[in-house]
């Protein structure tokens, strides 16, 4: 096993850019629940996870031979401070600062003084060179000022009247247009609207069908030539997803998807097109609240938390309920992550792993909460019990946030590596068990089915994109391509253990949970009308958030696109 394990215990240090005095506890609550701040900005951090996340995975395997972390590089903070700002212009304008009680004349109070924070912050930065790891935190982790309320045993009651002061301002961040526009060419009105060029109408979805099925026979050229003619990167959603499946289709013809699919550019390029994707959608940004906050409430007054990571990557779930551990009444528990992710080609499988060790031991060190590290680099079915060193007296949590897709599943052998990584976990007997999920029917191994229903999936987030971010965007002109595109090769190019997207649907998921001998947690209400507050208020109207069984459904216009449930052992 490639591990790294790290002991750290220090005390807390106050830092400008933190809270100003203790957490403020509810007189008729337990203080000792933990629950992240309700406004925008304590999720950061959560919503900076998830563009990490996926931007690590794409990234050149030469990074990881620096001494320092990625998000030092000079174009990489550049890239930061962009997106940072640019959510920070939503957040400050924000009515989640305070506690139910308070006025309207407070919150906006409150609202002053966090945007007077964040600018004295901002100037700091300017002046302190002796602390960049430090910094980078403050900027990208950290609530500029922790809600008062994170110990508060229920989320607040939200206001529309309220919150309507604000909603131009945060229409011009995350809504961008509610209508969806239909591709008119630039420049063309209604005067000139006869002069601009026809364009002939063709069924490109047809097409595609009928091309996936000439597979089979090699007889693909004539149909990839119209294909071709009549897509685009920069059209429509239609065009473009017909361009990128058209290249898919030509890899796999060619027998060269492995290597596309495996192709990086410098993560430096790709912050910022991961910035406007999660301006513009919910999905990892709800998912972590929900789950942070359940965490939160689950851990209550525990002395040792034990949180087991299945897909770390860069860790950058955790600061924000770092954070709010270091503010418990009583002191912050002794925390323990065991992080465990895949192991990475080259002669250092555990580096990235490793490193993610370290900056969270020098974060905890700055809030003085007790912590250890450890780092497993395996493949997660062959991950063992002596490898998590699990300890009896310890609030055990397992996280695992829409990677276990990339685990194979029966399809590949007569025992089945996702059944095996559930069923370690139910030999963990943790307190809570938080599961996401990527909700998708394309993992059939018939070509023609699977080829279609790639199709309708990224329809709907094509269109999604469409409706949320202006189509000449080069940001998410490269998100499609270096994202969506990516995943489409690997699904359409790909084969047997070189296909490693095989998503399945939250019903199938839940019938492997519970095979596992789990059972299933109801959702919390009073996170769940959170969730749905934020979704309804910030972003545009045809996302959808509902409930089914125990599990929370974020998609577009109907169609489910991700899910998120809570699960507990049968056997405890």
């Amino acid at each position: 096993m490639n591990g790294l394990q790290m002991r750290q215990r220090s005390t807390y240090h106050h830092h400008p850019g933190f809270a100003d005095g203790p957490a403020q506890t509810r007189s008729g609550g337990d203080s000792n629940i933990i629950e992240e701040d309700d406004g925008p900005t304590d999720y950061f951090g959560g919503v900076f996870d998830y563009i990490k996340q996926m931007l690590l995975e794409e990234e050149e395997d030469d990074d990881l031979d620096h001494n320092w972390p990625a998000n030092i590089c000079p174009a990489l903070q550049a890239a930061e401070k962009y997106f940072y700002e640019a959510l920070c212009s939503t957040d400050s304008n924000t009515d989640h600062h305070s506690t139910p009680a308070k006025t309207n004349k407070t919150l906006h109070h409150l609202e002053d003084e966090d945007s007077q924070e964040r600018s004295r912050k901002q100037l700091a930065n300017d002046d302190d060179d002796d602390d960049p790891i430090g910094n980078k935190y403050d900027r990208s982790l950290l609530c500029p000022k922790m809600n008062p309320r994170f110990y508060a045993t229920s989320p607040p009651h939200y206001s529309e009247e309220s919150s309507a002061s604000d909603e131009d301002q945060t229409k011009k961040m995350y809504r961008k247009s509610k209508q969806v526009r239909r591709g008119r060419p630039k420049g063309t009105t209604k005067k000139n609207r006869a002069r601009a060029p026809a364009r002939d109408v063709v069924d490109l979805r047809a097409l595609l069908v009928r091309c996936a099925a000439a597979v089979s026979t090699f007889q693909t050229e004539e149909l990839l030539r119209q294909i071709r003619r009549y897509s685009s990167a920069h059209g429509d959603p239609n065009e473009r997803l017909a361009h990128f499946l058209a290249t898919a289709l030509e890899a796999r013809m060619a027998g060269t998807g492995p290597s596309l699919s495996l192709t990086r550019i410098p993560g430096s390029k790709l912050l910022q097109s991961y910035g406007a994707y999660m301006s513009a959608c919910p999905f990892q940004r709800l998912s972590n609240i929900y789950a942070n906050k359940s965490i939160g409430k689950h851990v209550g007054a525990a002395g040792a938390v034990h949180v087991i990571d299945f897909g770390i990557l860069q860790g950058f779930q955790w600061p924000c309920i770092i954070h709010g551990l270091s503010l418990r009444p009583g002191g912050p528990p002794r925390l323990r992550i065991t992080g465990i992710d895949l192991p990475q080609p080259g002669l250092r499988p555990a580096a990235l792993v490793e490193r993610t060790g370290r900056r969270l031991a020098e974060f905890c060190a700055r809030f003085g909460v007790p912590f250890e590290y450890r780092a497993v680099a395996k493949r997660w079915e062959d991950v063992r019990m002596e490898d998590l060193r699990i300890e009896v007296e310890e609030f055990l949590v397992v996280n695992c946030m829409y990677r276990l897709r990339h685990v194979a599943e029966e399809s590949m052998g007569l025992n089945s590596p996702r059944d095996a990584v559930l069923r370690l976990i139910e030999r963990m007997k943790p307190r809570l068990f938080v599961h996401g999920v990527v909700n998708g029917t394309y993992n059939t191994p018939f070509f023609a089915s699977r080829f279609r229903e790639v199709l309708y999936h990224y329809s709907s987030l094509f269109d999604m994109m469409e409706a949320t971010l202006p189509r000449e965007d080069e940001d998410r002109l490269m998100y499609e391509r270096e994202v969506f595109g990516r995943e489409v090769m690997n699904v359409i190019a790909c084969e047997g253990t070189e296909r490693i997207e095989r998503p399945e649907t939250y019903r199938q998921w839940q019938a492997r949970n519970q095979r596992a001998c789990f059972r299933q947690l109801p959702l919390n209400e009073e996170i769940m009308r959170e969730v749905k507050f934020k979704v309804r208020k910030d972003y545009h109207t045809d996302f959808m958030c509902e409930e089914d069984g125990g599990w929370i459904l974020q998609g577009w216009k109907g169609r489910i696109l991700y899910a998120l449930s809570c699960w507990k052992p049968m056997q405890e």
